[in-house]
């Protein structure tokens, strides 16, 4: 087998001794450089491994150019970047991911506050009197003005006013542990009319 000398530089590899050269002489400081990058060292010996497995597969292609050791810490910063960047992108997607997972439970958990509010509600509304719950509803669900409601149901405003009045201050006695809901839902409930 052919020897090169330590001091002749090598500018493609030509047998199994040139690949061995290069192997011995930049392994350790190759992992360290990628280690630099990394900060783990089995990630960093598999970098380094893999380039250097690369470079003897594509032995035939690969010319060296200015020197070989410039193109190994090339190869290895660059593969480094790539895993690194790599990474990035899987815990981006996992962030997401989560955040999305974050986003269907509160989802659901706010579908769940919503229909309770919605049936604790309905049994408030349902448990007026019958005057008060018909101008309630008029008013909140129906959109109905008060002079509206008056005419329909053969009222006096100020009955309507007196009757919508009454109507909140119980909902209000009624629904007091549901009262930041509340707001929410009836913004959300007027917000998408």
């Amino acid at each position: 087998m052919e020897q090169v000398a330590a001091t002749e530089p090598i500018d493609r590899i030509r047998t199994r001794t040139d690949f061995e050269f290069l192997f011995r002489g930049h392994y350790s400081t190759l992992c360290a450089y990628a280690n630099h990058f990394v900060k783990d060292v089995d990630t960093s010996e598999e970098i380094v491994q893999e380039v250097m497995f690369k470079l003897w597969i594509n032995r035939e292609r690969i010319v060296f150019g200015t020197s070989a050791k410039s193109y190994l810490f090339r190869a290895v910063r660059n593969s480094c970047l790539n895993l690194l960047k790599h990474m990035n992108v899987r815990e981006e997607f996992r962030a997401a991911r989560e955040a999305q997972i974050q986003e269907l439970q509160r989802s659901k958990e706010d579908e769940m506050i919503v229909s309770e509010l919605e049936r604790k509600i309905r049994e408030a509304v349902d448990s007026l009197p019958l005057e008060r719950k018909k101008v309630f509803i008029l008013s909140r669900y129906e959109g109905m003005t008060y002079a509206e409601i008056a005419a329909h149901l053969g009222i006096s405003v100020k009955t309507v006013e007196n009757q919508m009045s009454s109507a909140l201050r119980t909902l209000r006695i009624e629904l007091a542990d549901y009262l930041p809901w509340l707001v929410l839902f009836f913004f959300h409930l007027f917000r998408d009319q």
